[in-house]
This record gives C-alpha cells, sequence and structure tokens, in this order.
C-alpha cells in the first residue's frame, strides 16, 4: 500500500537480506509527493519519458540448484502513480538469489508483475545475457559544458543561473558534474546529464552553475530531473526539450529517467561510470 511517507520505506535502516523470493519488499514512493512541490500535477504532465533502470546483479537458480545470471532493463512509465524505491527495488531481486525457477521466461513474468504492481502502471522487463552488446559503453550526445572556467560559490539550487541569449539554437548539451543527494539517506548520487533543446540560446555558464547546484540538494533521482525540466522551461522557455539523466549504479542499479515535450526515448547509453 502507498504511504504518504517514508516510514515504511527501507532506506536509512538496518537491512535483513532476504534469499528467497519476496515481492513484499518493493516500496512504492508516491510521485505527487515531489510533482506538488515544483507545480506539477499527475493527470497534466509536461512531458513525455519513462525511469529506464538496469539491474546488473541478477541471479537465482534452475531446477536443479544451478546459479544462472542475467542483466535486467525495465521501464517505469512516468504516468504511473508511483516511483519504485531503489534500495527496496535492490533487496526485492536480491531475494531471487536462492530461488529455483523452471525458466527465464518465468523470472521476467514474475518482475513485470511485482514491479507493476508497486509502480502502479505496466513496467516493460526484459532479461539479457551478461554478453550482451546493448550494454557496452558509450557516449552522452551533444557539446560538453564541464570545461567552462567559473567560480562557483553557491551549491544550493539556484534556477536563476538559467539565463539566455538572443541568438535561436538547437543544440544538445551534456555535463558530468551533476551530484545530488539521496532524500532520506542523504547519500551522494552521481550523474551525467543530457540537454538538447530548440528555442532561445541557453547561457553555458549558467547552466552549468545551475547544474553544479544541486550539489547539496536532497531528493530522488526522477524528481531531479523533473525539477531540471520544469526550471529550464521556466527560466529559458525554449520550444522543445529533453532532459536525459545517467546515475552511476548502487547496490547493482541504475536509474536513467528520460523526459521530453517532443521525442521518444533516446534508448540505454551506457556511460563509463556506470
Amino acid at each position: 500500500m502507498t504511504s504518504n511517507s517514508f516510514a515504511d520505506i527501507p532506506l536509512g535502516k538496518p537491512t535483513e537480506y532476504i534469499s528467497q523470493y519476496a515481492p513484499d519488499l518493493l516500496k512504492p514512493v508516491p510521485r505527487n509527493l515531489s510533482r506538488k512541490q515544483i507545480g506539477l500535477l499527475d493527470d497534466d504532465l509536461p512531458f513525455t519519458g519513462k525511469d529506464f533502470w538496469t539491474a546488473y546483479e541478477l541471479s537465482w537458480l534452475n531446477e536443479k540448484g544451478k546459479p544462472q545470471v542475467a542483466i535486467m532493463s525495465c521501464e517505469v512509465p512516468i504516468n504511473s502513480p508511483n516511483l519504485i524505491e531503489s534500495k527496496s527495488f535492490k533487496l526485492y531481486l536480491n531475494s531471487f538469489n536462492q530461488t529455483r525457477l523452471s525458466n527465464i521466461t518465468t523470472l521476467e513474468s514474475m518482475l513485470r508483475k511485482d514491479l507493476s504492481e508497486c509502480a502502479g502502471a505496466s513496467v516493460l522487463v526484459s532479461l539479457h545475457g551478461v554478453d550482451n552488446e546493448r550494454f557496452a559503453i558509450t557516449l552522452l550526445p551533444g557539446h560538453n559544458i564541464d570545461d567552462l572556467d567559473i567560480d562557483i560559490d553557491n551549491y544550493d539550487i539556484d534556477a536563476t543561473s538559467l539565463k539566455v541569449e538572443l541568438e535561436d539554437v538547437q543544440e544538445t548539451l551534456n555535463s558530468h558534474l551533476l551530484k545530488s543527494n539521496c532524500l532520506i539517506t542523504s547519500q551522494p548520487d552521481w550523474a551525467s546529464i543530457a540537454i538538447r533543446y530548440e528555442g532561445r540560446k541557453i547561457d553555458h555558464k549558467g547552466l552549468l552553475r545551475y547544474l553544479i547546484s544541486f550539489r547539496q540538494h536532497n531528493e530522488f533521482h526522477e524528481q531531479c530531473v523533473e525539477r531540471i525540466y520544469s526550471d529550464i522551461m521556466t527560466y529559458c522557455c525554449p520550444r522543445k526539450l529533453t532532459v536525459y539523466a545517467r546515475y552511476t549504479r548502487r547496490g547493482g542499479l541504475d536509474i536513467n529517467p528520460f523526459r521530453s515535450n517532443y521525442e521518444t526515448f533516446w534508448g540505454n547509453i551506457r556511460l563509463s561510470r556506470q
């Protein structure tokens, strides 16, 4: 059952690792808790997109007790009432470690059913061999702005750094300097981010200052990306905008939120830090 608080999620609490299938380990977090803070309505979102997860530590036993391994990718729709709390996701996946299953298709069906029930909407799940080429290291598209020579004296979110110039452009920018902290534990969350837009040119130095200003901010990955999208739309007013963040993994899981008002998901772009 979804709660309006974080009292029943496992983040920041002593953890018992369960190695037999336990779907009740999954904990939902209502998306509207954060969306209300930035003026977003679940039934009138200004973007489409998805939360693309990759699980690198998935294992179970076949019927003879022999360990099996796979990489899981799943896509949680942004119109789901809940996001999936990441530590509970990790504990849930670990619960398969000593679980015997007849075949990988059975596992995929179980994952799809449980994750969809937690999110409150249909979650797409696919399992892949560990040598699958789709998980090869690649690069974010666009121009990297990290080498800009700027002074930084503020590490609290400041959207007023976002400014535009007169020139009208279409461009893709990226940065590896995005860092925020877990809303519950304050553990650091590291990410690379790509921003593609069409409209008046966004001042690159101001954008970099803005991204760095998340450095001490406590919020979940998905919520940070929606905040970045909303702030850019408010302060820069692009006609078209996409924001795609690739977070480093924790507990074998990476979370990669994608939000856009004009294009479809770019697909899996696994970076060297992932």
